[in-house]
C-alpha cells in the first residue's frame, strides 16, 4: 500500500486534500503539521498517521524520510506566514528551511514529491498565463516560491524524483483567512451590515472553490505523467464585483457594495488567469484509465 504524506495538514488547504485522500482506496495517509491540537480537533485525525512536526526545529542530522514513514509521495502544502505576502521573511527563513527539508528527503529516498507554489510567480503580466512563461515575481512570497522551484529542478539533475510543482490561483471557502474578501462579506452579513466596502471590483481574476482544488491537487500528486509546473484554475477569468455579485446571488442574500472604498492590491496585475490545459490533460487522462 502506498504511503502519501501531507505536510501543512491542518491548513486552509490541507483540510481538504486529507478528506480527497481518504476517498481514494489503496492508500495509507500520513499527515503533518506543526499543532497537533489542531490536528486532534480535525475529523480525519483517527483515519490518519499523524506526525508533529514544526519546520522552524529542522534538524539535518535528521533522516525525515525515515522520520516520516518513508513515505512514496509527499504532497508539500506547508509554508509559514500567509496572507503576509511581502514580509522578508519568507526569504530569509521560509525558503532555506523550505529547501534543506525537502533536499533531506529526497536524498534519503522520497521518489515523488508535489508542491504548490503560487501564481504570483509569473509577477506581473497580464492575460492569461501558461506555465512556459517565464517568472518575475514582485513580492517576497512569491519570489521565495519561484527560486524554491528553481532549487529543487537543480536537485533533480543529481538526485532524480518525480516533480510537480502546483501554481494556485484564487481559492475560497469555509477556513479561509479571516481577512479574505469572501471572509470580510460573510462577517459583513452576519453581522447585519447594510454596506460592504470594497475595491471598484474591475480586476478579472482566475477562482477555484478549495475543495476542487483540493480534488486537482490530489490528482496531480497521484500521476506521473504531466510533471513539472501545473497551473491550478478554472481558466476562466471573472471580474471580483460579478464574483461578489454571484456568490450574493448562490446565497440569496443582499447587501449594498461600496465600490471603490479601498485601492487596488500593488502586488497583483489588474487582469489575470491561468491556462489550464495541463491541468485538464491529467483529468482527462484520469477518465481515460
Amino acid at each position: 500500500m502506498k504511503k502519501i504524506l501531507v505536510t501543512g495538514a491542518t491548513g486552509f488547504i490541507g483540510k481538504y486534500v486529507i478528506e480527497q485522500l481518504l476517498q481514494q482506496k489503496n492508500f495509507a495517509i500520513i499527515a503533518s503539521s506543526s499543532r497537533i491540537e489542531n490536528a486532534r480537533s480535525a475529523a480525519w485525525f483517527p483515519l490518519v498517521k499523524y506526525i508533529p512536526f514544526n519546520l522552524k526545529k529542522f534538524d539535518n542530522s535528521i533522516n525525515y524520510y525515515e522520520f516520516f514513514d518513508r513515505p512514496d509521495v509527499m504532497i508539500h502544502l506547508a509554508w509559514e506566514g500567509l496572507p503576509n505576502y511581502n514580509a522578508a521573511f519568507h526569504i530569509e527563513e521560509n525558503l532555506p528551511r523550505h529547501y534543506s527539508f525537502l533536499k533531506n528527503c529526497v536524498q534519503n529516498g522520497l521518489t515523488d514529491v508535489t508542491i504548490t507554489g503560487t501564481c504570483f510567480e509569473y509577477g506581473m503580466k497580464e492575460g492569461v498565463l501558461s506555465e512556459g512563461m517565464s517568472t518575475k515575481p514582485t513580492n517576497a512570497y512569491a519570489i521565495a516560491k519561484d527560486i524554491l522551484r528553481k532549487q529543487l529542478e537543480q536537485l533533480r539533475i543529481i538526485n532524480r524524483f518525480q516533480f510537480k510543482w502546483i501554481r494556485l490561483f484564487y481559492m475560497y471557502g469555509s477556513g479561509q483567512s479571516p481577512n479574505s474578501l469572501l471572509s470580510q462579506l460573510d462577517k459583513a452579513l452576519k453581522n447585519g451590515e447594510i454596506v460592504f466596502n470594497m475595491s471598484a471590483g474591475e480586476q478579472e481574476k482566475d477562482y477555484l472553490p478549495v475543495e476542487k482544488v483540493a480534488v486537482y491537487i490530489v490528482k496531480i500528486a497521484l500521476q506521473e505523467k504531466v510533471t513539472g509546473i501545473i497551473n491550478c484554475c478554472s481558466g476562466l477569468p471573472i471580474t471580483v464585483k460579478a464574483f461578489v455579485e454571484n456568490y450574493l446571488a448562490e446565497r440569496k442574500k443582499h447587501i449594498q457594495l461600496n465600490l471603490g472604498y479601498y485601492p487596488y492590491a500593488d502586488y497583483e496585475p489588474m487582469r489575470f488567469w491561468g491556462d489550464n490545459q495541463k491541468l485538464k490533460t491529467i483529468i482527462n487522462n484520469e477518465k481515460c484509465n
